[in-house]
Parts: C-alpha cells; structure tokens; sequence
C-alpha cells in the first residue's frame, strides 16, 4: 500500500487557490484578536471598563467633593481691605515740577519768529 497515491489535501478555507489568505479570513483573526483585546481591558482593574458602576459613581463622588472642599476653603479666606494712601507732600512738589519742566520744553517747540 505505499504505492498507493494519496488523495489531495482539502484546501484551507481561508486561503484562495494560490495561497493567498482571502479577506474573510483575515477580518476574522484580527476581530478575534481585537476581542480577546478588550476582554483583558475589562478584566484590568485600572481601566474605566473593568470598574463597576458603582465604583465610577463613588469616585466621582469623591472628586466632586473634593472640588466643593476647595472652593469652601477659598471662600472663607477673608480679602485684605485695602488701606487708602496719600502722596507725601515731597513727591506732590516733585510731579509739579516735572509737569512744569515738560510744559517749558513744549512750549519752545512752537513757531519760532522768522520775520
């Protein structure tokens, strides 16, 4: 019976006559892939898919209460009221002559008599 020939192997479905695997095919190793993908994400604690509802609604509960602290906290702090300063009586002579220095130097820039 080793002389016998075998009979031709069934092609793989995935494959077309050539070799080449066939669309189907591909999109389904890559959806499988991509499930088992997800299903680990779930499976992780750290993502927002893999925590509960509960979970979710606690910790923002938390972090809106959190916020509400804060925004008391600043609220409570009383503004500084701001004293009302005066000039001294030096710097009030010193604006007056700079004002008048300015005005004297503007003055002669005017028309000058020509005639």
């Amino acid at each position: 019976m080793p002389d016998e020939p075998t009979p031709p192997a069934e092609p793989d479905p995935g494959y077309d006559s050539k070799g080449v695997p066939t669309f189907d095919s591909v999109r389904e190793k890559i959806e499988t892939r991509y499930g088992t993908s997800l299903g680990a994400a779930e499976l992780a604690a750290e993502t927002p898919e893999g925590r509960t509802v509960e979970e979710q609604y606690e910790e923002r509960q938390r972090a809106a209460a959190e916020r509400l602290a804060a925004l008391i906290r600043t609220a409570m702090i009383e503004p500084k009221i701001r004293k009302k300063t005066r000039p001294t009586k030096g710097s009030q002579e010193r604006r007056i002559e700079s004002k008048k220095r300015r005005g004297a130097t503007k003055s002669q820039r005017g028309r000058q008599g020509w005639d």
